[in-house]
């Protein structure tokens, strides 16, 4: 399993991955540097992460996770490489998990390049426009825990992307099926039914209400894992041509 896994990362290294690791983070960091540089009032750090992670949840978590998927998968059925792959000496499953686990793990660095970029973006607009420079304690940890949370929480998001990029040799399912659910997760926000729809289940980690953030870690953590390790077995056992 290891040695699949770093094949996976140096795969990942030579893809467009990377890059969508750093963007889409980076785009959170620029809207704030840009609101900040509008305001004309100077706003506590947990305003600005408040908003920089509000923004990751309800649209870029769901988005890159898309994305990501599609091009994990794309880098196989675009060559066509399966056969190959899946005749090489080593069980099935590993092929499958390993670029599952990848996955989660490029979208667990992306959370923490959301927290990082947000304190350099507010820094730096801080120090272009001082009256406006954040104010109050910047407790990282919190904010650094929320989101691991998060990630923990888009568990089962992950898993029913993966399933269907990997399954599908065309990645126009899998985009579908990422942009429907996004965008119903972000016009059902405040649904009482949103904490059992993996698009926006991510989101209920910041809810007010205690049941809504148990529910969404126990339902996109817990069952998220359970339904992952059904994809990887359901993949691994299915015939490709």
């Amino acid at each position: 399993m290891i040695a699949v896994l770093s094949v996976e990362v140096r795969k990942l290294n030579r893809s467009l991955a990377l890059l969508l690791a750093v963007a889409a983070p980076m785009l959170i960091a620029v809207f704030a540097f840009a609101m900040l540089l509008r305001s004309g009032k100077a706003s506590e750090w947990d305003m600005w992460f408040g908003s920089g992670i509000g923004i990751w949840a309800y649209f870029m978590l769901p988005m890159s996770v898309t994305a990501l998927t599609a091009l994990v998968a794309h880098m196989e059925h675009g060559p066509r490489s399966w056969d190959h792959l899946r005749a090489l000496p080593v069980p099935r499953w590993t092929l499958y998990a390993s670029k599952a686990v990848c996955v989660i793990g490029l979208v667990g660095l992306m959370g923490l390049a959301v927290l990082v970029l947000t304190v350099g973006a507010v820094v730096l607009g801080g120090l272009i426009k001082p009256q406006v420079a954040a104010t109050g304690a910047l407790d990282l940890a919190a904010h650094a825990r929320t989101l691991a949370l998060m990630t923990a929480a888009a568990t089962l998001m992950i898993a029913v992307q993966f399933w269907t990029a990997m399954r599908f040799a065309s990645f126009v399912p899998g985009l579908v099926l990422g942009i429907g659910g996004t965008f119903f997760a972000v016009v059902a926000t405040a649904a009482k039914q949103g904490v059992f729809m993996p698009w926006q289940i991510p989101v209920n980690i910041l809810a007010q209400e205690a049941w809504r953030a148990q529910t969404a870690l126990m339902l996109g953590g817990g069952l998220g894992l359970v339904v992952l390790a059904a994809v990887v077995v359901h993949l691994a056992r299915r015939e490709v041509g």
